[in-house]
């Protein structure tokens, strides 16, 4: 080691408080680095094993294949794995105690699938032959118990509709469909299963699972793939042509998770994202250490003049800040790798005794490390720690022995540039002349100050948008469900549903009617927002709009309640629309806009659902707006009416509309409970759907979203704030001199308090200023980068900015009076005796 760095550790050890300061903001640095890495391995980790819990682990899929397209399949150089699917069709339960579940669906899976497939054996085993089944749980609680070892004989078959056939998300709909028996087929049960992840609460079959012989046409092959990327698409695609295999499929949610995306518009917003927030946290990494660096070079102005003074070079010198980089680095970089790694260890655990439900088989969120995401981790740590010192390193390697020592090298000053005008000294008075001299005269120091002032506000803005819009974002792809219970009763027949309103454990309600129209709106007057639809063109006609218009009748009670929560103030006979389409197009983008126009629409025609425009049958005015919509009513691609039942019969009777659909909406305390007492006591044309589980999975992983953006908003700001403490505090402290000649020259300490405060506003404004012009477009960027998958309109957080312009001007002026508190008692003539080495 040379003689340099020799001296370098040796003045390392003896500004230990300089030291620690500067490795600390390296260490809260890297470990920030590390918590947003490892919190994305983890969370690509985690959906990914719930998705494969809930659906299994397969990537393509090949449909209606024969035993020569198997073979093919298998040898395939890129195959992993292969298992098949054959659904057998329905059979019908005689007298079924749910009538929106009046079937069994009989599905096959070979040896392969029964182990792949996410099926949870109960009792008994699982099937050997095609004469074998297993049943789900729920059949078992039925009146007519079946049990293991019974014989089943049933009649397989098709449900269809209109000649389309039907499926398991298809729900029951009633008489309007037909059963069409295929075969007649006999069975053993040999074990029971609990409801698979892919039985939708609605689907009209309880799932039955039977052996399949791999030998079988007609069959569907899951191809889990050995080696992923974004050529599996037209590899798969050209692999059926070549093999004259009708249709391909893709496991694409799955896929997501390793990052393989067919889709433009969702890699687009990933990149864009991803560039935005690494940038983000790589410029406040260096501002971080930047700011350290430089204010540790500063007091080593003397120390490297002395070096100079007895013949150190411009490389030794520069190279000395580089060897103290490497020092802190070695430090910091394990310390803060465990810190990351440690505090997300900690989240988890929080978050996991918190959130439940959320994933299949109770999984829960653990730290997932990869080499990858490590090696990363210190990369970025290193490249900042470099950029960061590189130049303090070139203004070290330029100090002159002269200037160095007699430490000049900061202020450099003429009197034209610390003028101030004469407004500042009526507005402030001489106390606020002072500081915005002093603030002038060391620009360096003042320059750094603000620079971490607006890296914060960036900071918080960005991540406070990126947040608010990733939540916006993922509630738009999920289904908006607040209700555990619903119930749908026969056309025109409320009174079904009301004995049904208190049930058992039933803590809220809503029963309304409701009916659907159609109505065509001039293109002119069409909101600017929607017209970015790619579907748009494909809903006009005769240069009009075609909307779906949904009805909804509420008690009058129910209504009045409802216009006041929402603000709409409109009379009781009055009709509130829900101003707001929520949808994916058919460009796999979601899209959220406003429906209309209310200032050009306030009245719209009515015609029947599937009548054209000439069949006009009525209309209905607009009185009112609202976010909210009623529990139950879900927004989606058409719009959503809300007004009393008084108010919808009147339409029904001018608009000759007969047909009207009674809903039921639910929340229970016991969701369980109130269904078995419903079920009980219900006719047989009452359909009922218990979406509790689906409900409380959208909550919760809302709720996991959340606890991700708000941990991020948290550690950011935690950072922003220290860094800002850092600066300011080091920055007084670098002027224990200067304000101590102030003093011998006759500055009182009011005079001096409200200097320092003046510098606070200054420094406030001067930040605010730079920082949210840059702060606005870092979040269009990001705003940009979503609307690649997400259409909705910019609105950032006002109360985002509101905060952030409080908190500046609160944290500077706490810093300032924290840093100053510690030199108010200096000794006047100690002070002017204080030199920076």
């Amino acid at each position: 080691m040379n003689i340099v760095n020799k001296l370098t550790l040796r003045h390392l050890k003896e500004n230990k408080r300089r030291t620690m300061v500067t490795i600390i903001g390296v260490i809260i640095s890297v470990a920030m680095v590390t918590a947003v890495s490892t919190l994305f391995v983890s969370f690509l980790d985690l959906m990914k094993q719930d998705n494969i819990n809930k659906g299994g682990e397969w990537h393509v899929q090949y449909k209606n294949i024969n035993q020569e397209q198997l073979d093919d399949i298998k040898s395939e150089k890129n195959t992993d794995h292969v298992f098949l699917r054959k659904d057998l069709g329905y059979s019908k339960i005689e007298d079924p105690p749910n009538a929106s579940k009046p079937y069994l669906f009989f599905t096959s899976f070979d040896e392969k699938g029964l182990k792949e497939m996410p099926i949870k054996l109960k009792d008994g085993r699982f099937p050997k032959n095609d004469e074998e089944i297993v049943v789900s749980e729920d059949i078992l609680n039925q009146k007519n118990k079946l049990k293991i070892g019974d014989s089943l004989s049933v009649e397989l078959g098709d449900r269809l509709m209109d000649d389309t056939t039907l499926f398991q998300d298809n729900s029951f709909n009633g008489e309007e469909e037909e059963f069409r028996t295929k075969e007649k087929a006999s069975y053993t049960i040999v074990g029971t299963i609990k409801q698979p992840e892919w039985e939708y609460p609605w689907a009209p079959g309880y799932t039955v699972i039977s052996f399949l012989n791999d030998k079988q046409t007609g069959s569907t092959a899951f191809v889990a793939e050995k080696k992923l990327s974004k050529d599996l698409f037209d590899d798969a695609k050209a692999f059926a042509k070549e093999h004259d295999i009708s249709t391909v499929e893709f496991n694409h949610e799955l896929l997501r998770y390793y990052g393989v995306s067919n889709n433009d518009n969702l890699n687009a917003t990933l990149f864009g994202l991803a560039s935005i927030i690494i940038g983000i946290i790589l410029i406040g990494s260096v501002a971080l250490i930047y700011n350290a660096f430089a204010i540790s070079v500063s007091e080593r102005a003397r120390h490297l003049g002395m070096l100079s003074s007895v013949g150190a070079t411009k490389i030794q010198k520069r190279n000395s800040v580089f060897f103290e980089g490497a020092v802190i680095g070695l430090i910091s970089i394990p310390i803060g790798l465990i810190a990351g790694i440690g505090g997300m260890a900690v989240t988890f655990w929080f978050m996991n005794t918190t959130l439940t439900n959320v994933f299949a088989d109770g999984l829960k969120i653990s730290v997932s490390i990869t080499p990858f995401s490590i090696l990363a981790a210190c990369a970025v740590s290193i490249v900042t720690i470099f950029i960061s010192t590189l130049i303090p390193a070139r203004r070290a390697s330029k100090v002159s022995a002269i200037d160095a020592i007699r430490q000049t090298q900061d202020v450099k000053m003429s009197g034209r540039s610390v003028k101030t005008s004469k407004l500042t000294r009526k507005l402030f008075g001489i106390e606020g002349e002072i500081g915005l001299k002093n603030l002038k005269r060391n620009k360096k120091r003042y320059i750094a100050t603000v620079f971490s002032l607006v890296i914060s506000i960036i900071l918080f803005l960005s991540v406070s948008f990126f947040t608010d819009n990733i939540k916006k974002s993922a509630g738009m792809t999920q289904e908006n469900y607040d209700f555990d219970i619903q119930l749908t009763g026969p056309s025109n027949n409320l009174e079904s549903l009301k004995p049904f309103v208190n049930a058992e454990n039933v803590t809220d309600s809503v029963l309304l009617e409701y009916v659907s129209f159609q109505s065509w709106l001039p293109s002119k007057d069409v909101p600017s927002a929607l017209k970015k639809d790619p579907d748009y063109h494909a809903n006009l006609n005769d240069g009009k709009y075609a909307y779906n218009l949904q009805l909804h009748g509420l008690d009058e009670e129910d209504f009045k309640e409802y216009v006041k929560k929402t603000g709409s103030k409109v009379d009781p006979d009055g009709v509130v629309v829900i101003n707001m389409l929520q949808y994916q197009g058919s460009d796999r983008k979601f899209y959220q806009s406003e429906a209309l126009d209310l200032q050009k629409t306030k009245k719209l025609d009515l015609y029947d659902f599937n009548g054209e425009e000439d069949e006009k049958v009525g209309s209905i005015n607009i009185d009112g707006e609202a976010e909210e919509a009623p529990m139950g009513v879900r927004v989606g691609y058409g719009l959503n009416l809300i007004m009393s039942r008084d108010t919808l019969q009147k339409i029904q009777k001018e608009t000759g509309s007969s047909n009207s659909t009674p809903f039921l909406y639910l929340n229970s305390s016991d969701p369980s409970a109130t269904q078995e007492a419903i079920d009980e006591s219900k006719s047989g044309d009452v359909e009922v759907f218990n979406i509790t589980k689906m409900k409380e999975e959208n909550e919760q992983f809302s709720l996991l979203v959340s606890i991700f953006a708000y941990g991020f908003i948290t550690l950011i700001s935690a950072i922003s704030i220290a860094n800002i403490f850092n600066t300011i505090s080091t920055s007084i402290s670098l002027r224990k001199r200067e304000f101590a000649m102030l003093k011998s020259v006759g500055m009182t300490p009011k005079g001096f308090n409200k200097m320092i405060h003046y510098e606070s506003i200054f420094y406030g404004l001067k930040s605010l200023l730079y920082g949210l012009p840059i702060g606005f477009a870092a979040m269009y960027l990001m705003h940009m980068a979503l609307n690649e998958s997400f259409e909705y309109s910019f609105s950032p957080s006002w109360m985002s900015v509101l905060f952030v312009v409080v908190a500046i001007f609160a944290i500077v002026g706490s810093a300032m009076l924290y840093s100053t508190g510690k030199i108010k008692k200096q000794n006047i003539i100690d002070g002017l005796k204080q030199e920076n080495i």
